[in-house]
């Protein structure tokens, strides 16, 4: 999953939705010990989430139609599945979508100073360009795959390659997360429980 959707996964307290977010700029173990346990324990769960969806049958099988591109498909799909999140936002949820995201907008704000010098630099732009709103419209997908592309040390190419693919394929991509994110939604929940539990002295 992408920004939308880890925040969202995320949402029941400030500090959770920064960790779900850092998941993506905190890297290995020491790192994990310069934050407060509920902002690590998010962190933790980040991870989890991305193994659960890299390992989710109805993702590998739509994973599979890229073929040769698969590696990379993985990271396509994350930012399409933020797209339906944001598309069907009050299918999930209760409030406006802009109010989530400012909200999220708000907490790396005020947090400016702690986060990683990459997500430090990337706030800025993603506040003033609404990068989790824009997920809404189709569009959004091309262009955020676009802009990884170009931060990608090699093959940025191939990233970009993936977007024809994910247009033949959209409908079953769009029954992938159909299936999957129910269920997803669920298996947090139940991680969330066990990382707290693993946790405990």
């Amino acid at each position: 999953m992408n920004y939308l959707a880890h925040t969202w996964l995320a949402r029941h307290s400030d500090e959770a939705l920064m960790g779900g977010l850092l998941g993506d700029f905190v890297h290995g173990h020491a790192a994990l010990q310069d934050w407060p346990p509920e902002v690590t324990q998010e962190i933790l769960l980040h991870r989890r989430i991305d193994r659960y969806t890299d390992t989710h049958p109805a993702v590998t099988e739509v994973r599979a139609a890229f073929g040769d591109l698969r590696r990379y498909a993985g990271i396509v799909l994350d930012v399409f599945f933020d797209h339906r999140l944001a598309r069907d936002w009050l299918h999930w949820n209760d409030t406006p979508l802009s109010e989530f995201t400012q909200r999220v907008y708000r907490v790396l704000w005020e947090h400016r100073d702690q986060l990683p010098p990459r997500l430090q630099r990337i706030v800025p732009h993603m506040a003033e360009e609404d990068w989790l709103g824009n997920y809404r419209h189709r569009d959004a997908v091309d262009g955020a795959i676009r802009g990884i592309s170009t931060r990608l040390s090699r093959n940025g190419d191939k990233l970009r390659a993936c977007l024809p693919v994910l247009r033949a394929y959209e409908d079953e991509a769009q029954a992938a997360f159909e299936v999957f994110f129910p269920q997803l939604i669920e298996a947090t929940s139940a991680m969330r429980t066990t990382l707290w539990a693993e946790s405990a002295p």
